[in-house]
């Protein structure tokens, strides 16, 4: 990696400031005007808008309507450092690609109120400066980072108009009226509104966008489809690689994954679970440097992220060697019956909790028929001594986010009633550690889980990841089709 210099003022007439210890201590007066010409015009004239913007264009009329006469601020967020200079993979915030389509640093879409509604303006970094020496001095400097759309390029795009992002700050710091924020993203934004905002009302703003996002839009639908798709082909990408696994360890695979996830889509949409052996019984287990050996299981929770930023977030527990013994079938097996139980109760009108309570109650009842819990089933769902060895919820809603939704009000989410367009995964499992003394020595350090996505429907559900077999006999025959 190349050194990069520091800018000291970017937009202004200033000269930029070299880096301290840079090979070059100046820059000189004929070589800085050397820099501003010769440059051809790259202008973008033929962009079209993005696949979203009817969408993200009703989006925001509905936060609108929902927040009339009030000023409603949703930023990108800015980078953040890693290390000295550098800095992690810029992601945006959820609430500001929902309402946007656009995944740049440092934006900022503000609604203005109007007499009947609000205008809508996106705040962007424009392109590099060309007359100071921004573009080709700056860490940030376009001949570093690469060329960012103009403000022009970014209406074609968006949809809407677009200004400069860097004198944002100071108008909202001069504004006046009711306004609410997103928080958390960018904290300059926050700063120049900090005597107009508060955390209650602000909250609310983060809450509504959340609970828009419960149903998902076909644009939606499809964009996760392509996540789960993706996803399929890096389930059979690390079942091809194996052995080169157990030469290794568990990183091999998670990057055969992270390799599919580039490659096919944006990034992994959250840190791949690739657990081997008793790292199977922990639930985020994401350090992924422990062996994988034949004879155990591999429990690989992923999920691609789409250039989009939809992510899939899928489950199989695989037998390393192709096939299952006697008891890590038994376990399997029971964990399937339960999401089977779990899958049936996704329907329209059904109440959000039914698939948790459906699944869990089918493992309840096979702990109590194991003897690892004293029954009835009803006494250990009452009680939930079935969650010594289920530990986590059945499920979740699935978007933007891997937790999608997560800040939606309880009434509507955990306590609501599922509607066609809601996606959410159904994921029961069994989780044995290996230091538990109250089950038989030979049930330690198996875990199983298995996790699909699926789509409400008008009459059922639709199992979006229905491309990766589930049932313990097609898993082994999957497995030796793609080793063979």
């Amino acid at each position: 990696m190349t050194e990069q210099p520091a800018p000291e003022n970017p937009e202004g007439d200033e000269p930029i400031k070299q880096r301290k210890n840079g090979l070059y201590p100046a820059v000189s007066d004929e070589l800085a005007e050397n820099m501003k010409s010769g440059w051809a015009d790259t202008e973008l004239h033929d962009l079209r808008p993005i696949p979203q913007a009817e969408e993200t264009a009703r989006r925001r009329a509905e936060l609108s309507a929902r927040f009339p006469g009030e000023r409603l601020v949703i930023p990108a967020g800015n980078l953040k450092t890693r290390s000295n200079d550098t800095e992690y993979a810029f992601r945006a915030s959820t609430e500001y690609v929902y309402l946007t389509g656009d995944q740049t640093q440092d934006g900022v879409l503000v609604l203005e109120p109007t007499a009947d509604g609000h205008d809508a303006t996106l705040y962007l970094l424009p392109r590099s400066n060309r007359e100071n020496g921004e573009f080709w001095l700056d860490g940030m400097g376009e001949l570093w980072v690469g060329r960012r759309y103009s403000l022009a390029e970014g209406e074609r795009l968006y949809g809407l108009p677009c200004a400069d992002v860097r004198e944002l700050a100071a108008a909202l710091a001069k504004a006046t009226g009711p306004v609410r924020a997103v928080r958390g993203h960018d904290a300059g934004i926050e700063a120049a509104l900090t005597d107009k905002i508060t955390a209650e009302r602000d909250e609310e703003l983060r809450v509504f966008i959340s609970e828009q996002r419960l149903v998902k839009d076909a644009f939606e639908v499809a964009e996760l489809q392509k996540a789960v798709d993706s996803t399929v082909r890096g389930f059979e990408d690390v079942v091809k690689v194996l052995d080169k696994a157990e030469a290794t360890s568990e990183r091999y695979i998670e990057g055969t994954f992270f390799l599919r996830a580039r490659v096919e889509g944006n990034d992994i949409g959250y840190g791949s679970i690739c657990a081997a052996g008793p790292h199977a019984t922990t639930l985020h287990w994401v350090r992924n440097d422990g062996p994988v050996r034949a004879g155990e299981l591999l429990l690989l929770d992923a999920g691609v992220e789409t250039h989009t930023l939809y992510t899939a977030d899928v489950t199989r527990t695989l037998p390393i060697n192709g096939t299952y013994t006697e008891l890590q079938r038994k376990v399997y097996d029971a964990v399937y019956e339960a999401q089977e139980a779990g899958i049936a109760a996704v329907k329209p009108g059904a109440k959000y909790r039914d698939f948790h309570d459906a699944a869990q109650r089918v493992l309840a009842a096979k702990l109590v028929e194991w003897g690892l819990v004293e029954g009835p089933v009803e006494r250990v769902l009452e009680l939930g001594l079935q969650r010594r060895w289920t530990l986590h919820g059945t499920g979740h809603m699935l978007g933007l986010d891997v937790h999608d939704c997560a800040v939606a009000r309880t009434e509507t989410y955990v306590d609501g009633v599922l509607e066609p367009g809601m996606v959410l995964t159904v994921e029961p499992g069994l989780y044995f550690q290996a230091d538990d003394l109250t089950v038989p020595e030979e049930y330690r350090g198996i875990g199983v889980r298995i996790e699909d996505d699926i789509l409400v429907t008008e009459d059922g559900n639709r199992n979006l990841s229905a491309g990766l077999p589930r049932t313990s006999s097609d898993v082994e025959a999957w497995m030796a089709r793609l080793k063979g």
